[in-house]
């Protein structure tokens, strides 16, 4: 049994017996020889703490045990403890010796858990404190559960609150045979094709129609066969029939064992793309082949006038010959920039830059042999990059050098160097005359009917290195001399 208990001096402590993992008990008692039996009793299950100041009633324990006194003092702090707590259940026992008069504990009741009469058996004691903590800690679990289920919610709910507000077109649908029933649309979908709920549980194919690229639509069907992921540009058709250019990427969504759950598609409207992209083709067809055709024709009849006319038309001739000339720089410059720049993945196959640094500044000397080009490169590195169209740019920087070079011996100079690990650094420095600011300052402010530049080279250098996340810059000196940058990373 469990005696009652003693008075003593003042004051607080606590026992570390116990398990470290054990629930803890608050023994909230006068200190002496009751309070050391009943923490005896009881430490092989709990950890025990013990305190008499009612500021304790604030820290973290799974049961409070309290005798007579200690309610008295902590009786109108005890409601507050455990509504701090809800909606975890808190347990708190009181203790009543023999002789405590029964309108006290009857009192006492709407604040406690359980009123133990004293003395007790060891056994009793631990069951019915035990039984308390049990309820707490199932309380425990299930408020855990609960704040996890509601972290839960949230999270879908701002996953879907984030799909149903993207700027894209997004559509779930279920895995099946043959058919992939649509399960939800977002409402980007339904303002880019005009179908919104009613068409879930129907395959996303009815967006396709009369002239859907038949190749396309295999290509997406084999895709989804094979749960792997595509994407597509294909030609769709809204719910009023209107036809639309739809950049489609589908992929599949597997659960922790990777089967195949869900497949998640975007939709982009890229019409405008494709229309920029075809009045490109036209007009890449017109000066390759329509302006050349013209411009030989031109030249043709030029040389014909020279041989017939006297000495007095030959100044106008040879304005027409040099226009003619610069027309089909033009169409080449445009011809190499479209060739260069086709593929819209700006990384290509790896290259050890060095050595093809040393093949090119070879063809260019037997091109030029009036011009001296220097090449500087580090001797243990091949530099090796994956940017597509950078020899091309490199060279279209070197060529620009010895053309707008108005010395009979111009001077190149090509430096290499890898300033970091990751990244490359290309200098071509010249001893012309220098680029006008008007040529360089379009490239960070666009260019107007006021302000362009008339050489396409730069904008192809500019345009190869900027897409690959690179820096370009120009800078030209007081008197002589221009100096191209070009700084791209290593790898892609």
């Amino acid at each position: 049994m469990v005696p009652g208990f003693e008075d003593a001096e003042a004051g607080a402590s606590r026992d570390p017996s116990g398990p470290e993992d054990a629930s803890s008990l608050l023994l909230f008692m006068r200190p002496g020889r009751d309070r050391e039996l009943l923490a005896e009793a009881l430490s092989d299950r709990y950890r025990i703490e013990t305190a008499t100041d009612v500021e304790a009633l604030d820290s973290v324990y799974d049961c409070c045990v309290l005798d007579v006194d200690g309610f008295e003092r902590a009786a109108d702090a005890i409601e507050p403890r455990r509504k701090r707590s809800d909606p975890v259940f808190l347990p708190f026992v009181l203790l009543i010796p023999e002789g405590t008069n029964e309108r006290s504990v009857k009192n006492a009741w709407p604040r406690v858990d359980d009123v133990i009469d004293l003395p007790v058996r060891r056994a009793e004691l631990a069951t019915r404190i035990a039984n308390l903590v049990e309820r707490r800690e199932t309380s425990l679990r299930l408020a855990e559960r609960e704040r996890r289920l509601e972290e839960a919610v949230e999270d879908l709910e701002l996953k879907e609150r984030a799909m149903d507000e993207s700027p894209v077109g997004i559509t779930l649908a279920e895995p099946g045979s043959g058919n992939n029933p649509l399960v939800y649309v977002n409402a980007e979908f339904e303002r880019l094709t005009g179908y919104g709920s009613e068409m879930l549980g129907e395959d996303c194919r009815f967006l396709q129609g009369e002239e859907t690229d038949e190749e396309t639509r295999a290509t997406i069907r084999e895709a989804i066969d094979a749960e792997e992921p595509v994407s597509v540009d294909v030609l769709n058709y809204r719910a009023n029939g209107r036809k639309f250019w739809n950049r489609l990427t589908v992929a599949p969504i597997r659960d922790e064992a990777g089967t195949v759950t869900n497949y998640v598609g975007f939709q982009t409207d890229i019409t405008d793309r494709k229309i920029r992209e075809r009045r490109l083709e036209v007009m890449n067809r017109v000066l390759n082949h329509n302006l050349r055709n013209k411009m030989n024709l031109i030249g043709g009849y030029t040389e014909l006038l020279r041989e017939d006319l006297g000495e007095e038309h030959r100044k106008p001739l040879e304005v027409i010959a040099e226009t003619t000339d610069d027309l089909m720089g033009i169409a080449e410059a445009v011809r190499k920039i479209d060739h260069t720049l086709s593929s819209t993945d700006p990384s290509g196959p790896p290259i050890a830059l060095r050595d093809r640094l040393s093949e090119l500044v070879n063809a260019l000397e037997g091109q030029y042999p009036n011009a001296r080009i220097d090449l500087s490169v580090p001797a243990d590195d091949p530099l090796e990059v994956s940017i597509a169209g950078l020899l091309t740019a490199v060279e279209e920087g070197i060529e620009n050098a010895i053309k707008h070079n108005d010395d009979p011996n111009p001077s190149v100079t090509i430096r290499v160097d890898r300033p970091d690990p990751q990244w490359i650094a290309i200098e071509i420095e010249d001893d012309g005359p220098g680029i006008p600011d008007h040529e360089t300052h379009v490239l960070k402010g666009g260019e107007t009917s006021l302000r362009h530049a008339d050489r396409l080279g730069i904008w192809l250098m500019y345009w190869v290195v900027s897409r690959a996340g690179g820096d370009f810059s120009v800078s030209t000196g007081e008197g002589r001399g221009t100096t191209l940058r070009l700084s791209v990373p290593a790898e892609r």
